[in-house]
């Protein structure tokens, strides 16, 4: 404990002397110091947003594929049926099928980090949205995650293909990747899902939109940047 102690309150000086950075690549370099834990730890960008998300024109949500994935190995569930089945497997999917998967999920089996489903199979899919929904799971046509496509969908979700949405405090939340990407990787992967999230902006949102910004590791302080500048930073 006192050594995990010591490491967190030395990155926490590190956050704290770099003050609001004005740069995602410094934000990034800042991060991978302060990441000092023994396993490999998720990178996170978290934002506040100028939106009411009580308010469905203000809703926040959309995908985005970071063009060196998130470092996780995610287990793709494909419901479906038919021809369907062998497709999403080729495609790389960790299971495919159709209603013994739903009767599985009915009675408690959710070894899936994502769904995705056809759209012949909704009306089985519909009833599994106290379960799915919860948890982040229940495919959406939005989300590209209900389609007869399903071998675009899985190898989309494989390549690291994220969804985000804002949160009933306003804030985003999304993985950039891990501690030991290097620093490039790890800034393209920021500003791509940054683009996509200012492109997301709704009409209907007023004044600033990006109100605040960090960057954090799972175990580290939140590296803390100037929206205003990284907003800027974007547009160029």
């Amino acid at each position: 404990m006192k050594s995990s102690g010591k490491r967190y309150r030395a990155a926490l000086e590190v956050a704290r002397q770099a003050g609001a950075v004005k740069s995602l690549a410094q934000a990034v370099k800042l991060v991978k110091q302060t990441a000092r834990a023994k396993f490999d730890e998720t990178i996170v960008v978290s934002s506040h947003l100028g939106v009411d998300p009580r308010h469905s024109e203000q809703l926040v949500r959309g995908t985005v594929v970071l063009p060196h994935g998130t470092g996780k190995s995610l287990r793709v569930l494909v419901l479906c049926k038919g021809e369907k089945e062998k497709e999403a497997l080729a495609a790389g999917a960790d299971f495919a099928g159709g209603s013994p998967y739903v009767q599985k999920i009915q009675e408690g089996w959710l070894d899936v980090d994502a769904i995705v489903a056809t759209p012949d199979m909704m009306g089985e899919v519909g009833k599994l949205g106290r379960v799915l929904g919860p948890r982040g799971l229940m495919p959406n046509p939005k989300s590209g995650t209900v389609t007869f496509d399903v071998a675009k969908a899985v190898k989309e979700l494989k390549a690291g293909k994220i969804e985000f949405r804002v949160d009933k405090g306003s804030n985003v939340h999304a993985p950039l990747g891990k501690a030991s990407f290097s620093e490039e990787k790890l800034l393209e992967n920021a500003r791509m899902f940054l683009r996509e999230l200012v492109r997301a902006r709704p009409a209907a949102a007023k004044g600033a939109y990006l109100k605040s910004l960090t960057l954090s590791s799972t175990m580290g302080p939140p590296i803390t940047l100037d929206p205003t500048a990284v907003t800027a930073e974007l547009a160029h």
